[in-house]
């Protein structure tokens, strides 16, 4: 029997609106799906997999139409498996280790995650938790993934965790990054409501190193610490022209299209300032979640990259999804500077300038150079190499940058005794406690950019770390 494939909305059609791209498996489909599982007595799909979900044993009951119980045995390992079977690039983890992948027939592992939390969502929660019971008190810094994770894993020790976000909702990235046609929001925070049912007290709009310093935190009680504030950090390019009106970091663009409504405007007082023809720089996930929002706000956009489609990091879904829904690709390009309408020198159109109408200040094109590869460079990928006298003008009026995310600073400045690394992550021992006794890391943090499922296995982790310290204390 040939693998399920994931139904989808036709491109014409979901190129114009915000819903979810992947529609989901259907009962018959799910059920045939799990049934060409092979059992392996030895499932190499289980180590691929960062969290170390019991694969063959959820695929079982599904083929069994055990549903309820399918669900309560991924969530004896992943609190965010909803999340997971949407974002989690199984392709390259449980997928690729899976035994039918050598004939290209692998067990759709993500699509029956997705599937049995789908039925949990449709019935009501299914697993009765269990409240904390321990005196002692842990405070985890971030509310994304990794954060999520391990909060939810020390609840599940009886420990009485307090999870603080620096924003009005949480998820992390999961809430500010990735676009609704992706994870849509209300699937975040039913996992987030299945983690505070654990008992985890959410605290938002708290940001520590601002809010609470580290030391403030213990003052309060907390027996440690666990740092999961991500990477949100955006890097640029360092050209010409980069602080033009309407360039944006992908990080700006996408929180005020996901957290802020932006593309629901006017029904959210939140515009985003973005003109017809978009430069999107970049070709990872994040790269392609500001295309795919930028087409569905009805702009045409161009994705600007230096290599070639097959040093591409983005999941080769995402790729598909877009060039199916239209995206321009500009491969091969490197961009050199970003060419602004300069003000003109009469006192009119200086007085337009200061009052922040007319185009004067804003993007009116890229200059690119193209490239060609050539040997690999650290990252195991052919080196872009530019050709002489090859420069040419792209017609953009918006620029957004996708090339990647660092460490956002403000932590370690405020905790000196914190120790970094050259490139701003946090230094961890092999257990994840950093250099403070007490405090532990994990996730983006630690790793700089990386994926969903990478910091949720840092945080379960961590989780383990700090009942091992505290078991000790």
């Amino acid at each position: 029997m040939s693998q399920q494939k994931m139904p989808k909305q036709k491109s014409e059609e979901r190129v114009k609106n915000f819903f979810e791209v992947a529609l989901g498996f259907s009962k018959e489909q799910a059920l045939a799906e799990a049934k060409r599982c092979l059992q392996c007595k030895k499932p190499l799909c289980v180590a691929g997999c960062p969290v170390q979900i019991d694969i063959p044993a959820f695929i079982k009951l599904i083929s069994a139409n055990k549903l309820d119980e399918a669900i309560k045995k991924i969530k004896e390992k992943n609190n965010l498996p909803a999340v997971c079977g949407r974002v989690c690039p199984q392709e390259n983890q449980c997928e690729i280790a899976c035994i039918l992948s050598k004939k290209n027939q692998a067990i759709n592992i993500g699509s029956l995650e997705r599937f049995a939390a789908d039925h949990e969502s449709a019935i009501g929660q299914t697993i009765t938790p269990t409240k904390s019971v321990k005196s002692d008190k842990v405070a985890v810094a971030g509310s994304g993934p990794a954060g999520l994770t391990a909060a939810a894993d020390l609840a599940k020790m009886g420990y009485n965790v307090t999870m603080f976000e620096s924003l009005h909702l949480p998820g992390g990235v999961l809430m500010y990054g990735i676009p609704e046609f992706r994870l849509p929001k209300k699937i975040v925070l039913q996992e987030v409501d299945y983690i505070k049912s654990l008992g985890v007290d959410l605290r938002p709009n708290v940001l520590i190193g601002k809010t609470y310093a580290i030391d403030e935190l213990f003052q309060q009680g907390f027996k440690t610490i666990f740092i999961a504030v991500g990477a949100g950090l955006p890097q640029f390019m360092g050209i010409p022209g980069e602080n033009a009106n309407r360039v944006y970091s992908a990080n700006e663009f996408l929180t005020r299209i996901n957290l802020m409504k932006a593309y629901k405007f006017p029904e959210y007082a939140t515009p985003v300032n973005i003109g017809e023809k978009i430069a999107v720089v970049g070709a990872g996930n994040v790269a392609f979640d500001c295309a795919r929002v930028a087409m569905r706000l009805g702009k045409d956009v161009t994705l600007v990259y230096r290599r070639s489609e097959q040093e591409m990091p983005a999941r080769a879904e995402e790729i598909e999804n877009a060039r199916e829904e239209g995206l321009k690709f500009k491969l091969l390009t490197q961009p050199v500077e970003i060419i602004v309408d300069e003000p003109r020198s009469s006192s009119k159109n200086n007085k337009i300038l200061k009052e922040g109408r007319g185009e004067n200040g804003f993007v009116k094109g890229m200059r690119c150079i193209q490239m060609q590869l050539g040997e690999p460079d650290a990252s195991g990928r052919r080196r872009p190499v530019p050709i002489k006298n090859s420069e040419f003008i792209l017609d953009v009026d918006t620029v957004i940058v996708a090339i990647g995310q660092n460490p956002n600073p403000l932590l370690y400045k405020s905790t000196p005794n914190l120790k970094v690394n050259e490139d701003g992550t946090i230094w961890v021992d092999e257990n994840l406690m950093t250099s403070i006794p007490g405090v532990f890391a994990g996730g983006d943090i630690i790793t700089g950019a990386d994926t969903v499922i990478s910091a949720m296995g840092a945080g379960k982790k961590a989780a383990v770390s700090i009942d091992n310290y505290l078991k000790k204390r």
